[in-house]
């Protein structure tokens, strides 16, 4: 029988991205969690904030934007799954 894994649904909202400074901004919800976040790309810099919560999202997404950033537009809305339940 498979195990049951949890899973929480993230929804971005891209707000802004300029490829001159390597850069896209954002947020990100998540159960009744919500965030900021700055992606400095060339750097491999993910900067999230508050810090309330920051640990149950930096990683996942991290790899969401590093999988997706190229395909990522302003105004432009994603999910992405968490495998936990937040």
């Amino acid at each position: 029988m498979a195990k049951f894994l949890p899973e929480t649904t993230a929804y971005v909202t891209i707000t802004q991205q300029s490829w001159q400074q390597g850069r896209i901004v954002g947020e990100v919800r998540a159960a009744d969690y919500e965030w900021q976040f700055q992606w400095c790309f060339r750097r491999s810099l993910l900067i999230v904030e508050p810090s309330l919560g920051r640990a149950l999202i930096q990683e996942p997404l991290g790899r969401f934007l590093e999988r997706s950033d190229y395909q990522l537009e302003p105004g432009g809305d994603y999910t992405f799954a968490i495998r936990a339940e937040l």
